[in-house]
């Protein structure tokens, strides 16, 4: 499997059978917008910045909502939570998306703005790669990152929804949380390409820069 931040809180995850995108975002973000092909789009919330669906090509089949969703022989499972600490009443609903590809278990966080329960943290459980936001403001800060990212145990971590270069609005960088988490220093790199068998034995964060060049 290949995992390629496109950028905010967009990811491409290539697997044998099939290509997806997670929240694609519209221009007014500051990253460019790619048009990586996709067979499966997932959004977590309608916002432009997470759900420009027209920024995806091949026709993929868009996954917006909770539930079940085998597809391509990707299993998707959508839990619903929320965006804020209010259960909704300031930003509204979020969907995690919990996905198994090629025998690896992905889970991504969209915008979510509270510590899951222990009902959501037993249906995201066994997680391998979580991908968390970390930047605050509209999603959980650093600190609700480590404590997510303590009660589910993944195997890799890889933060998201951070301010950048690129990034306008107000979040807090990925520095933040990378000293939250204990660690002096973490090396990014442009791409991650995991196996099942080849998964730390402990959780580990890593840094993905965003995808500066075109994405086929």
């Amino acid at each position: 499997m290949e995992i390629v931040w496109l950028g905010h809180s967009c990811f491409r995850i290539r697997g044998k059978e099939a290509t997806i995108v997670t929240d694609p975002f519209d221009k007014t973000l500051g990253y460019p917008v790619r048009k990586p092909n996709a067979s499966i789009v997932t959004v977590s919330h309608n916002h432009p910045q997470h759900s420009f669906v027209d920024g995806v090509a091949g026709s993929p089949r868009v996954v917006s909502r909770p539930g079940e969703y085998d597809i391509a022989n990707v299993f998707i499972y959508g839990i619903a939570t929320f965006h804020d600490n209010e259960k909704g009443a300031i930003r509204g609903k979020n969907t995690v998306f919990f996905m198994e590809i090629d025998e690896v278990k992905v889970c991504h966080l969209g915008d979510l703005g509270h510590v899951p329960t222990t009902e959501q943290i037993e249906q995201m459980s066994g997680v391998d790669i979580l991908m968390v936001p970390v930047g605050g403001v509209s999603t959980i800060n650093a600190a609700a990152a480590a404590e997510t990212i303590g009660l589910l145990e993944p195997k890799l971590v890889i933060p998201m929804h951070y301010k950048t270069e690129v990034v306008k609005m107000e979040l807090e960088p990925a520095e933040h949380f990378i000293k939250v988490m204990g660690l002096k220093e973490v090396v990014s790199q442009p791409k991650l390409n995991v196996t099942k068998s080849s998964l730390p034995p402990e959780t580990k964060v890593l840094v993905l820069d965003y995808r500066r060049e075109s994405v086929p």
